[in-house]
């Protein structure tokens, strides 16, 4: 996916946040190979990043509350600042 490609998805997909589904489209990025992708700052409430690979992500100060992450790899990904989904611990590993 390119940088283009995701920023769109980003971008309608906070459209859809603030008109409540009226507009835009729910992220869905299930799957997707996002390894070292910089989406910090983005709201992705909601979205559904099952089975996407964010290792080495840039995910700093993002919203996470609602975030389908099942089987996503998040190895690595920097997640300081990250408003976590309720139940989730985020927690730095020990090296």
């Amino acid at each position: 996916m390119t940088h283009e490609e995701l920023d769109k998805i980003v971008r309608t997909h906070q459209l859809w946040l603030e008109s409540e589904g009226r507009e835009g489209v729910k992220a869905n990025l299930s799957g997707a190979y996002l390894r070292g992708a910089n989406l910090s700052g983005a709201n992705l409430s909601g979205a559904d990043l099952r089975y996407a690979d964010l290792s080495d992500a840039d995910l700093r100060c993002v919203n996470l509350i609602g975030v389908e992450v099942r089987e996503a790899d998040l190895r690595g990904a920097n997640l300081s600042g990250a408003v976590p989904m309720l139940g989730w611990k985020l927690v730095r590993e020990e090296k």
